[in-house]
């Protein structure tokens, strides 16, 4: 996945969801990773670090 479609995931999962959004991008990279999914795993962490930018440094 390339950073533009990751950024734009990031926004729609965190438009839909709010904060929880970091928790179900952790869930999911945590099951590819138990799953020996390290490339699906890297994408899902890539997608939550781009959540939390979007979120803000304030909230919490």
């Amino acid at each position: 996945m390339q950073e533009m479609e990751i950024q734009d995931y990031a926004r729609r999962l965190f438009d839909a969801h709010g904060t929880k959004a970091i928790a179900e991008a952790a869930q999911k990279a945590s099951s590819f990773e138990e799953k020996g999914k390290p490339d699906e795993a890297r994408t899902w962490r890539q997608i939550e670090a781009a959540i939390k930018l979007i979120r803000g440094p304030n909230a919490s």
